[in-house]
């Protein structure tokens, strides 16, 4: 019975030390580890040698290989140092730290998305109404009806995993010309833009009339590798609106 017994534990204990998996780190080091999650920036998992330790976070990027207990290997796009194999011994934690060497903390971690850059061209028309068009006769000499023209700085600075965007917009826009003024207007926006391209935005915007809030909705439409954006903004204040409407076209760029 004893020896049934030590038999069986030490069935049990080569089973456990083969359910390792091993993660090699960019640095060379090997490590024995049980990989919980990973994501496109961390790899999670828990040290085999303290299995009811910490929850440990990584860098993907400071990952080389994971060679999981199946004996499947994935490579996780880090790269070794110039002169270290691939097999380097074993390391466990520095020294007097309990913490494993490249773990990551809350806001350290590389960002989940590209930063990408849609901007472009902007032309369009601004239709004035109530006081606001009573306003600029009065004191521009200019009609309801301006046009635009101008170029949308535009950056996305979050993306999440179902394809919603937040956007940091800036408009300059130059209104008036066929009338023969020079009417400038800025305006900045942050917005959210779904998956399927729809977007709205609000932020201030300075004009000759004044300093006001914008709110826009737009929408774009993708060819051959452009993106043909399509937007509209209301302005309200002064008793009245502005109400516009531009078009564009962008390439995406980082």
């Amino acid at each position: 019975m004893n020896r049934l017994l030590l038999s069986l534990i030490l069935l049990l204990a080569g089973f456990a030390a083969h359910a390792q998996d091993l993660l090699t780190k960019t640095t060379g080091e090997e490590v024995q580890v049980k990989v919980l999650e990973i994501t496109p920036t961390e790899v999670r998992y828990k040290r085999t040698d303290n299995p009811d330790g910490p929850l440990i976070t990584m860098r993907r990027t400071d990952v080389f290989m994971i060679r999981y207990a199946n004996g499947t290997k994935e490579m996780l796009g880090g790269s070794l140092p110039s002169g270290v194999p691939a097999t380097a011994p074993a390391a466990g934690p520095a020294a007097g730290t309990g913490v494993a060497t490249g773990a990551s903390v809350p806001g350290d971690e590389a960002p989940a998305y590209e930063d990408i850059h849609l901007s472009g061209p902007r032309l369009g028309f601004t239709l004035l109404a109530g006081g606001v068009a009573d306003k600029a006769n009065r004191e521009l000499n200019v009609n309801p009806f301006l046009t635009q023209f101008g170029w949308q700085f535009e950056t996305r600075i979050f993306r999440m995993p179902n394809g919603t965007s937040g956007l940091l917009e800036i408009v300059p826009l130059i209104g008036g010309l066929e009338q023969g003024q020079f009417l400038p207007s800025l305006n900045a926006l942050i917005g959210i833009r779904g998956p399927k391209g729809l977007e709205f935005g609000l932020g201030p915007n300075v004009s000759p009339a004044g300093a006001h809030i914008a709110l826009a909705v737009g929408t774009s439409f993708r060819s051959n590798g452009i993106n043909f954006p399509v937007n509209f903004a209301v302005v309200p204040g002064d008793g009245g609106a502005r109400f516009s409407l531009l078009f564009g076209f962008n390439s995406r760029t980082r």
